[in-house]
């Protein structure tokens, strides 16, 4: 498995691999902007509990 690895430049940990899905490849992210109501919510969440 090392050699087939090495031979085809995959150098990629497990951890590696969940952040690229979990941050670019996952089906379910949402792309662009935010919207007025999320940011409406963002502000109204920080007021309450703050950082």
């Amino acid at each position: 498995m090392g050699f087939w690895l090495s031979t085809v430049g995959l150098n990629r940990t497990g951890k590696s691999c969940r952040l690229r899905w979990v941050n670019y490849l996952h089906p379910d992210l949402k792309r662009g902007r935010m919207t007025a109501e999320e940011e409406r919510l963002i502000l109204e969440l920080h007021e309450e509990w703050g950082n």
